[in-house]
């Protein structure tokens, strides 16, 4: 949607973005409740579809790879702009709706692949539009807008695990819950609110430009820290419910509950770090948050035989900080991309991270199979490391290109 050259254009945010956010807030919570609506039942279904532990990975690694795919396809087709941002939210809710519901009839491994792709596929048309729709309303406190939303988003990816947590053994319950959650955020999404005063120009996908997130030094260094914050992120979601179920002795109801709390606690996390954000700056407030979140990672797993109280408060240490700089990321790259070329590098920056993810879903079980927990969480320690350095880089740069004159001879008017 653009704007006509004679309408006026506002120059503060409006009154009513508060009140947008929160129901754009709310239809991302319930909109999202299908993507790990089939890892929080895992060993159900496992056991109904006889399928193997691998092949269960699998499941959860075609939930982002349809993410990729969908995002890609979405950019390459400007589907973003030939649709409104929220009508768009609710297409998207519908086919992963459906394509959840299709577990039901699945009966087998091959099928409940391709049905989780789609759900993946389908959810793409959600994230980006739902993060563009709510930006209409904010230019100021954009970072905190958008932390809340990433944490809406955190929310919605914990509620399956509390609809198993309630509703018992019956996985069936679950996909049908979280189908329903899912449409009910589409509706609120098109029919709770209109989009800001503040339209995004139309800016068609330019393939060519591609290279942007690798030959731009900060937009390089922010996506890094981008990969290195996803490298660790998706890994510990998708497996936390079954740590938790080995540290409370297979009681997997218990920590079902535990995990939605712990996962949940993310959407805290990414309010904080959006206003950390905004006050300080987002290299900051990012290696804040993988410095915490990688060392949690590297002490959660040896706790596996220690009192559940004290895993329980260690893994809500690291489920606030482990998402609490990702909207930040985002923004880092909206704000230093060349403003032509802003949604083609993010979805570049999207598409390599969530691929990333795939790595580390797959090796978590693989080697807490072969040794232990403690080295299976470990392994995720190198992507916030690589993320700091990152970001202390970019500070680095953003620093000495603002301290250095311009060409005039006058003090560089870089932006921080």
């Amino acid at each position: 949607m653009t704007t006509p050259a004679t309408a006026p254009v506002a120059t503060t945010d409006p009154p009513g973005r508060w009140r947008a956010l929160a129901i754009l807030s709310l239809a991302m919570i319930l909109s999202m409740a299908t993507w790990f609506s089939a890892a929080a039942v895992l060993p159900q279904l496992r056991q109904d579809l006889g399928i193997s532990a691998a092949q269960g990975s699998l499941l959860t690694i075609a939930v982002q790879l349809g993410f990729v795919a969908g995002a890609v396809a979405t950019a390459a087709t400007n589907l973003a702009d030939l649709i409104r941002a929220r009508r768009l939210v609710l297409l998207g809710t519908l086919g992963a709706a459906a394509a959840n519901l299709g577990l039901l009839a699945a009966g087998s491994f091959g099928p409940a692949l391709v049905l989780r792709f789609l759900v993946g596929a389908s959810l793409s048309g959600v994230y980006g539009p739902s993060l563009k729709s709510m930006s209409t309303w904010f230019r100021q406190q954009r970072g905190t807008a958008l932390g809340v939303m990433v944490g809406a988003l955190t929310l919605g990816s914990a509620l399956p695990h509390l609809v198993n947590s309630v509703g018992g053994v019956d996985w069936r319950l679950l996909i049908i819950v979280t189908s329903a959650l899912t449409v009910a955020g589409g509706l609120l999404a098109e029919l709770g609110t209109d989009d800001g005063p503040f339209p995004f120009p139309s800016t068609p996908f330019d393939p060519s430009k591609l290279g942007l997130v690798f030959t731009d030094r900060k937009v390089r260094l922010a996506s890094i820290g981008y990969f290195g914050h996803m490298f660790e992120l998706y890994a510990m979601w998708a497996w936390f419910a079954v740590f938790f179920t080995d540290v409370l002795d297979g009681d997997t109801r218990g920590a079902a509950l535990v995990t939605f709390v712990v996962i949940g606690m993310g959407a805290i996390g990414s309010w904080v770090g959006g206003v950390l954000g905004d006050r300080f700056s987002r290299t900051t407030s990012t290696s804040i948050a993988m410095g915490i979140s990688g060392t949690m990672a590297l002490v959660v797993g040896a706790l596996v035989e220690a009192p559940w109280p004290v895993v329980l408060v260690a893994g809500l240490v690291w489920g606030f900080w482990v998402v609490a700089d990702s909207a930040q990321f985002s923004a880092l790259v909206t704000e230093h991309a060349d403003q032509r070329y802003v949604g083609t590098a993010v979805t570049m920056q999207l598409a390599v991270g969530f691929t990333l993810t795939v790595i580390t879903i797959w090796l978590v079980p693989l080697v807490r199979d072969a040794t232990s927990w403690w080295l299976a969480f470990a392994i995720l320690v190198p992507g916030p490391v690589v993320g700091v350095i990152a970001m202390q880089r970019l500070a680095r740069l953003v620093s000495s290109e603002s301290s250095s004159p311009s060409p005039d001879g006058g003090p560089s008017t870089t932006p921080a």
